[in-house]
């Protein structure tokens, strides 16, 4: 999008710059008539005026940043008809002129021109200046984008992780239940206690759903695609289907991929004022919300000189000359013998001065565009104050969700390690005899929610730390994702330094001055030095251990 906004042609920076570039305009015609006179002595005493003519100009115009234009053209014409009184019978009249037009209310000034551009009607803005503020929009709008996508990639990330953690889970809930299912099936052959055909199809049962399970934890469901993502309940193979997808990967080669880091497990605390000024300045929404201030704050300032009247000055200088014939390369002597000889000896010359002027009474247009602008810039500066209150209202949101999760992760660890606990204890109580089945597979189906649980909340803390820092403004920087403008032409640098030196003030003031400032660059995106998180261990808790089951590679069902 910034390539293709800094490429428009209708509104981008170099479409700009072209409104004052140079313009060669020529134009050539012939004609001849044949007109009945009624006045025989009028008509030089000849019954028709017939006339062969032609008239060819040239001239190149250019238009200058103050608003100034010139005008350099050339006007030759050539005339031959039958009238008998003409001094020759065909004549040529050429004549160069130079013309400059500046306008001295409305239209001129550099800064004017570089924000509305030259000739734009009230609320038609597109300068220079105006062309390069929306680039930087553009900027922003990428950088959202670009935000977007990491926040999406990182998700789809972690919610892939959780379906091969919670697909391990499965399949070892499978596993215990299948070892019930032959203990009792063997109970069942032989006709001993607890192995009868009720019990032995209970223990049947369980197997089969967590077999059930596990499958669905593999491959998922789809019960829709839309936009070509499937809609339904996520597994191995669709998350990671949908994680290709965003990287750009085909849907497949062979390959299966699998998350490598593990997710983080300490606990984070973020300082509440140093996160609300660091999300202040880096949040793009915000950033690209001041873009849009400025422009209409330029847009402001250049409609306030629709209110001047249009008046110009208009200087005009002309050298003439007339011949028989237009151009002579011997250059005769004799009198009116070429055009060009006659223009070039300097002898008939003319000149004009005065002004032009425009007054629209009560000034009608200009006003109503000023108050336009007013009230674009009030809304704009209303809808910034806004952002900026709901920008610290999510990051208060995340930071809630973030101790909330981290609070979460540990009960859930503390629920694990109890399943595991009542799951050893059950199990040998059943195989002492002391316990029924029903307490065994009850046990199997909680540690296996208890395992899904607790690595559900280990995602669930670090997609919270993602939103944290999405509030923030430092996902990408937090990802090792940086953007970077491509550098302008050297030339580029050298025209705007030469150009500063004429902005500055006269030096009879003794001041140092320089330009205003438009922009302050390009944007540092380590602007702040986020704190550093902070570890605690609360006494008196347990702190979840290393994961104790092991990541094979993906099972076959």
């Amino acid at each position: 999008d910034p390539a293709i906004r800094e490429s428009d042609p209708r509104g981008g920076v170099e479409a700009a710059l072209s409104q004052f570039d140079a313009q060669w305009n020529t134009r050539m015609f012939w004609q001849r008539t044949e007109q009945p006179i009624n006045n025989f002595v009028l008509g030089g005493f000849v019954p028709a005026l017939v006339t062969e003519g032609a008239a060819f100009q040239t001239e190149v115009s250019k238009r200058s940043a103050a608003g100034t234009q010139f005008f350099l053209r050339n006007n030759t014409d050539y005339i031959g008809n039958n009238a008998r009184f003409n001094r020759f019978p065909s004549v040529y009249n050429t004549n160069i002129e130079a013309e400059i037009r500046q306008p001295l209310l409305q239209g001129a000034g550099i800064g004017f021109n570089r924000i509305a551009g030259p000739n734009s009607p009230p609320g038609i803005y597109n300068g220079v200046m105006v062309a390069r503020v929306n680039t930087d929009i553009s900027l922003a709008e990428f950088e959202a984008a670009v935000t977007q996508l990491v926040r999406d990639v990182e998700r789809t990330y972690w919610d892939l992780y959780f379906a091969y953690r919670d697909l391990d889970a499965k399949i070892a809930a499978r596993d215990f239940a299948l070892q019930t299912w032959r203990s009792v099936h063997k109970r069942y052959v032989v006709g001993a206690m607890g192995g009868d055909e009720e019990t032995e199809s209970r223990a049947r049962e369980q197997y089969y759903l967590f077999q059930g399970l596990a499958e669905t934890s593999l491959s998922g469901t789809v019960s829709n695609i839309t936009g070509g993502q499937a809609v339904g309940q996520p597994g191995v193979y669709t998350l990671e289907h949908r994680l290709r997808q965003l990287m750009g990967m085909p849907a497949s080669d062979g390959r299966l991929i699998r998350p490598a880091d593990e997710p983080a497990t300490a606990e984070l605390v973020f300082d509440w004022e140093h996160s609300v000024a660091e999300a202040l300045a880096r949040r793009v929404e915000l950033r690209r919300q001041k873009w849009v201030i400025k422009r209409r704050e330029l847009e402001l300032l250049a409609s306030r000189n629709y209110l001047l009247p249009r008046l110009d000055a208009v200087a005009l200088y002309r050298w003439r000359g007339m011949g028989d014939i237009l151009l002579d390369p011997s250059r005769s002597e004799e009198p009116l013998h070429d055009a060009w000889s006659e223009l070039t000896g300097g002898d008939y010359q003319d000149w004009q001065l005065g002004f032009q002027a425009n007054v629209p009474i009560g000034a009608r247009l200009g006003a109503t565009s000023v108050r336009n602008a007013e009230l674009q810039v009030a809304r704009e500066r209303a809808i910034l104050r806004e952002q900026e209150l709901q920008v610290t209202n999510e990051l208060s949101i995340a930071m809630v969700e973030l101790d909330r999760a981290y609070q979460a992760m540990r009960t859930s660890y503390n629920r694990r390690m109890a399943a595991f606990s009542q799951f050893n204890a059950v199990r040998k109580k059943y195989d002492a005899g002391e316990s029924n089945l029903d307490f065994l597979l009850d046990a199997e189906r909680r540690l296996a929610d208890a395992q899904s649980g607790y690595f559900r909340a280990i995602v669930d803390y670090n997609i919270a730390n993602m939103n944290a820092q999405l509030a923030r403004g430092s996902l990408l920087d937090y990802n090792g994702v940086y953007l970077a403008e491509g550098p302008w032409p050297g030339k580029a640098y050298a025209d705007a330094a030469d150009h500063a030196r004429h902005w500055r003030v006269g030096r009879v003031n003794y001041c140092k001055t320089v330009p205003g400032l438009a922009a302050r660059g390009a944007y540092e995106q380590q602007m702040l030095t986020p704190a550093p998180p902070v570890e605690e261990i609360r006494s008196g808790e347990p702190t979840p251990a290393g994961e104790p089951l092991p990541m094979p590679p993906a099972p076959r069902l």
